[in-house]
Order: C-alpha cells, then sequence, then structure tokens
C-alpha cells in the first residue's frame, strides 16, 4: 500500500453540483435561479445595510455610533495614583481640596478616585469620593485609613 492508494470510504465524499453546464444536466440554463430579476443576476444582495429603497435603520438613528460614542450620563473623575501622594507628610489628610492645592487635579468640580499605581510608605487619612482596591490595601497597609465622602 502506497500514499497515492488511500481513498476516501464510499459515499463519503460528493461532488459538488456543477450548476449551468447545459440543458440535459438537469441544473442547466438558468441554474436554480430562476428567470430574470436581481436574484437571477451574479453578485446577487446588494449591499448589507441595504432596506428597498427605505431610510436604512442604522441612519435612522441619532449620531451616536461607532467608537467615539462615549455614554451622556457617565461620571468622569479626577484620577491620582499613589505615587503622587508621596509629597504629603504623615498622618497628613488627604481631600480634595488639599490635592487641589498641590494641583494634582485635573479639574476642581470632579469627583476623585485613588487608584493604586506606584507605592506609599507613610500613613495617610484618605478622604475622597472613590479608591481602588488595590489602593486601600497599600494605604492600609502603610498603616493609613479611608474613608469615602459623598
Amino acid at each position: 500500500m502506497k500514499l497515492n492508494d488511500l481513498m476516501a470510504n464510499e459515499g463519503a465524499r460528493k461532488d459538488r453540483k456543477r450548476k449551468g453546464q447545459g440543458i440535459s444536466a438537469g441544473q442547466g440554463k438558468t441554474g436554480g435561479r430562476g428567470t430574470k430579476g436581481q436574484a437571477s443576476r451574479t453578485g446577487e444582495g446588494g449591499h448589507l445595510y441595504r432596506q428597498g429603497g427605505n431610510l436604512p435603520f442604522y441612519r435612522r438613528l441619532p449620531f451616536m455610533r461607532g467608537e467615539g460614542f462615549t455614554p451622556p450620563n457617565r461620571t468622569e473623575y479626577n484620577e491620582v495614583n499613589l505615587g503622587q501622594l508621596a509629597d504629603f507628610p504623615a498622618g497628613s489628610e488627604v481631600t480634595p481640596e488639599a490635592l487641589a492645592e498641590k494641583n494634582l487635579l485635573h479639574k476642581r468640580a470632579l469627583p476623585v478616585v485613588i487608584l493604586g499605581e506606584g507605592e506609599i510608605a507613610v500613613a495617610l487619612k484618605v478622604r475622597v469620593q472613590r479608591v481602588s482596591k488595590s489602593a486601600k490595601a497599600k494605604i492600609e497597609a502603610a498603616g493609613g485609613t479611608v474613608e469615602l465622602i459623598a
């Protein structure tokens, strides 16, 4: 037995139907497409979003689509990393006002979130709107406290 002797089992493979190969072939002339019209033409189907003359659904919607869409009711935060709190002396209170004095806030009107990037060695009393889990763990490990304000 050689590699060129190997064959599939009987009935395991089926020849494809060769359409449009003459009238005696059974699928000749129109090749199962019927007569005339868009469906009989090659490349039939048209554009994916074409809806037969109607204004397409995706164009009827307001302009709130695509990668750049931002939800209108999201909460934006001033992001402050733990490494930026290294300037504060031990035992001091970290509040949005104290962060604004040190120019660590992008927009003073927005709430503050403390993120866990960086290390902290001193014990601080942190009072902000939101703190990530990793930041809270690092602050408490350094002997500080975390309090969330409204």
